[in-house]
Formats: structure tokens, C-alpha cells, sequence
């Protein structure tokens, strides 16, 4: 999953996005409020956290202006105004929740989850990923295969739901660091190769075949054993 950070304060920011990241999210952040559009119009995203102090332009107008402009991607406002008449203009906004500041961050976690399930139960009504003999719990995080459980790190889990989520479908590399990265991700240039590798030695240690395979020229994508 990823989800767009709006923060002007870098201090939480970070700890946004470190949070998020450890979790098996994908992040970018922005720090002030006309930029948001320029990053929605660019990407995809499963969730849009939004603070309502922005420069430029407050959450509150970002919000009503992404949804004049036809964008559905839930919005959780974030914000340290707690008067019920902010959450009711952040409501009337088109916000889907609101979380006033500060807040534990087991209970975002729980919010975010609350709104991905919401918003995504017509499109993917089930919450277990299934290929050939291969399962993904994508609530629980927990993957196995033939019944054999399979540990995963956090970036592991999210790059193998990241390929059931696209089954069958030819990935290139830019696009599985884009999504499972972010835009500013400047380590190493394989990162993905070195991921899929390990990946692959996880979900074939007992022999069974590939379900991970090179698309040459393009690659990756995750299909049936040839």
C-alpha cells in the first residue's frame, strides 16, 4: 500500500514515515498543501494523510479540492485542533476520519486499516491473496505455502503483495521501487533484484518451483509454475 504523508512539521513527518515504512508501507511526504496535487495527478495511492495547518493552502482546502477534482483516495485528517467544529469541516471537506494530535500510533495503524478496508472491500473483497499453492494474509501479514509458514521482513511482505496484487502482470524494476520505496529512495540501484532474490529462496526453500519470474528486457511478474 502507499500513502501520501502531508506534514509541513519535518519532526513528525519522520516519524510518520519511518512508522509507516516499518509497517510495510510505502511513503512519500509533502510539506505544504498545493503540492499535493502535483503528487496525486503522478501516482497512485491507497490513502492520503493530511494535516490542516499547510502551507499555501490549508487541509481543509486540499481536501475539498481533490474531491471537486474527482480524486477518491480516503483522507485521514491529522491535526491538533480538536474543536468539534474542525472535525466537521474536515468531514464536510470530504475527509473519511479525523485524528486529532497527538495520538497513539497503534491507533493510526488501526485507522488506517479501518479506512483501506472500507474503501477497498468492492475491489478486493478478499483479505487472502491467493496464487497456485501460495497464500498472503494481507491482515495478519502471515504468508505460507503448501501449508509451510514463510517469515517475511517487512519490505519482503510487502513486495510479495505488491506481485499478488498484479498477478500474471510484467513489473518493471522502476515501478516495483516506486511502489514499494517511494519516489525518494537513492540507495543501491538493484535493491530490487537483491529483494526478489530473497524472496524467491523464501518461497522455494522446500523445492517447490518459481512463481516469481523474469520478464527479460522488463522484470518481474508473479504467475503459475512454467
Amino acid at each position: 500500500m502507499r500513502i501520501l504523508v502531508v506534514e509541513d512539521e519535518k519532526r513528525i513527518a519522520r516519524f510518520l514515515k519511518q512508522g509507516l515504512e516499518e509497517e510495510s508501507y510505502a511513503v512519500d511526504v509533502v510539506t505544504d498543501g498545493p503540492s499535493v496535487f502535483d503528487w496525486v495527478a503522478g501516482a497512485t495511492y491507497d490513502l492520503i494523510m493530511l494535516d490542516v495547518m499547510l502551507p499555501g493552502l490549508t487541509g481543509f482546502e486540499v481536501c475539498r479540492i481533490l474531491r471537486q477534482r474527482g480524486v477518491t483516495t480516503p483522507v485521514l485528517m491529522l491535526t491538533a485542533r480538536d474543536e468539534v467544529d474542525d472535525r466537521v469541516t474536515g468531514l464536510d471537506a470530504g475527509a473519511d476520519d479525523y485524528l486529532s494530535k497527538p495520538f497513539a500510533f497503534k491507533e493510526l495503524l488501526a485507522r488506517i486499516r479501518a479506512l483501506t478496508r472500507r474503501t477497498s472491500a468492492s475491489a478486493t473483497p478478499d483479505t487472502v491473496l491467493k496464487l497456485a499453492n501460495l497464500e498472503l494474509d494481507t491482515i495478519t501479514h502471515r504468508a505460507k505455502r503448501g501449508g509451510r509458514k514463510i517469515e517475511l521482513t517487512a519490505k519482503e511482505y510487502a513486495l510479495l503483495e505488491y506481485f499478488l496484487r498484479h498477478p500474471r502482470r510484467p513489473l518493471s524494476r522502476t515501478l516495483i521501487r516506486e511502489a514499494i520505496w517511494g519516489y525518494d529512495y537513492y540507495g543501491a540501484s538493484n535493491v530490487v533484484d537483491v529483494y526478489v532474490r530473497h524472496l524467491r529462496q523464501k518461497l522455494e526453500v522446500s523445492g517447490d518451483p518459481s512463481l516469481i519470474h523474469t520478464v527479460r528486457g522488463v522484470g518481474y511478474k508473479i504467475d503459475d509454475p512454467e
